[in-house]
C-alpha cells in the first residue's frame, strides 16, 4: 500500500463493494472499467457523491478502484456508491463533506441493512400462505 491508500467497503443486499482510494487525478474505476461506461442513470447515481465532494473540496485529487461482487445490477450499483462515498469522506478528513453527504442522502454513508426474507417450509414464498377452502 502507498503512503496514503485506504480500503473501504459497502454492502447492499448480496452485493459487496471494496473501494481502494489513493492520491491521484480523479480516476474512478469499477471492476477495472471507467464508471463513465455505465448507462446514463447508473452513472448519475455514482456521480452523486463525486459532485458533492467537488462542491465541498474543490478538486478531486484521488483515484478510486472499486471491486464489486455478488448481487444484482442495482444492488452492485448501490454497494459501489456506498463504498465510494465512505472512501471519499474518510480520505479527505473533512467534517463538512461528511455532513453534506449525510444531508443529501443518509444512505450514502450508512448501509441499508434490509435483506431478502427466507422462504418458510410448506409455502411457495416468504410470506405467501396456501389458501384454504372450507367446502
Amino acid at each position: 500500500m502507498n503512503e496514503k491508500e485506504m480500503v473501504f467497503s459497502g454492502k447492499r443486499k448480496r452485493a459487496v463493494a471494496k473501494a481502494r482510494i489513493s492520491s491521484g487525478n480523479g480516476d474512478i474505476r469499477i471492476n477495472q472499467e471507467n464508471y463513465q461506461k455505465l448507462n446514463y442513470l447508473d452513472k448519475l447515481r455514482i456521480e452523486e457523491p463525486l459532485r458533492i465532494a467537488k462542491k465541498v473540496l474543490g478538486n478531486l485529487n484521488f483515484n478510486v478502484e472499486i471491486i464489486v461482487r455478488g448481487g444484482g445490477e442495482k444492488g452492485r450499483l448501490e454497494a459501489c456508491r456506498l463504498a465510494l462515498a465512505r472512501a471519499i469522506s474518510n480520505f479527505s478528513n473533512s467534517e463538512e463533506l461528511t455532513l453534506s453527504l449525510m444531508k443529501y442522502d443518509r444512505s450514502l454513508l450508512i448501509a441499508d441493512v434490509r435483506r431478502k426474507e427466507t422462504y418458510k417450509p410448506g409455502d411457495s414464498k416468504a410470506r405467501k400462505k396456501r389458501q384454504k377452502s372450507y367446502r
